[in-house]
């Protein structure tokens, strides 16, 4: 049995949990996603997890609210809207699934110098998408027939491997894909996101399950279930708030937050 770690003694602060997670869910659901690419280095920063410990307990988070937000968001998109377009759920699993699992074996493999820096590069290609992407309007689709398939799968693959290699929903990818390349409305394209992110984090989610540093979720399961909860409290939050922000403002933002969390995390040992 090995000596508790920082993460371990960090883990009975419940209330620095469930508030950290409140903030970072808010600031995620004003701009329609989980907040994971924000609670990753607050994981590492403040917490003092380990790179790959901290992707994993990140990655179970991501699964709670993902899979909290569906039915949430059933009222304004219903199911059958979701069934309706099962064909562009599968094309972007057929790659989100298989870089999933790549991405996690890779990480799984990195030395945490390594994986510290590869986390912050992609800290800055969300901080970019965010910025560039996320307004992105619905129309027709850039591309179609045989060619929109592959870019989906090519497009799936990527996520899969971002969405694994920093255990987030990979929203922040998906949505202006699925604005972009397949024309989707940008509510539709919301629950279409957690659609396909659902099963690819829970593919990452039973590759990192045959690594030791796994173990990380059951040392520090009650702080994974309260932060995960402030998570969900502060997405609700966050929603309710969006109309009171524009995005002219909120976006650079949360842009300038994450590429400021991008320098730590590179620098952070």
């Amino acid at each position: 049995m090995s000596p508790p770690g920082p993460g371990d003694l960090i883990s009975r602060n419940k209330p620095a949990a469930f508030s950290g997670g409140a903030i970072i869910g808010a600031l995620g659901g004003l701009i329609g996603l989980g907040g994971a690419e924000f609670r990753l280095p607050l994981l590492i920063g403040m917490f003092r997890f380990a790179a790959l410990e901290a992707v994993i307990l990140n990655k179970a988070m991501s699964l709670v609210v993902v899979a909290t937000a569906l039915p949430f968001r059933a009222g304004s998109v219903p199911f059958s809207a979701i069934a309706a377009n099962w064909p562009i759920v599968v094309n972007l699993l057929a790659g989100s699934l298989i870089g999933a699992w790549f991405g996690a074996g890779w990480a799984t493999r990195l030395k945490s110098e390594t994986l510290y820096k590869v986390i912050a590069v992609l800290l800055i290609v969300i901080a970019v998408v965010l910025v560039v992407g996320h307004d992105a309007a619905a129309g027709q689709p850039v591309l179609v027939g045989t060619a929109q398939l592959v870019a989906g799968v090519i497009a799936g693959f990527i996520i899969g491997i971002v969405a694994s290699l920093l255990g987030v929903a990979g929203g922040e990818l998906l949505i202006p894909t699925l604005v972009l390349l397949f024309g989707a409305d940008i509510k539709l394209a919301g629950s279409l996101s957690l659609a396909v992110s659902l099963p690819t984090m829970l593919v990452g989610f039973t590759r990192y399950s045959r690594d030791q540093s796994f173990s990380v979720i059951g040392r520090n399961r009650g702080f994974l279930l309260v932060m995960a909860a402030g998570s969900i409290v502060g997405t609700f939050i966050g929603g309710r708030l969006l109309g009171f922000v524009p995005n002219a403002l909120l976006l650079p933002a949360l842009a300038v937050i994450l590429l400021i969390s991008a320098v730590k995390v590179w620098r952070h040992r």
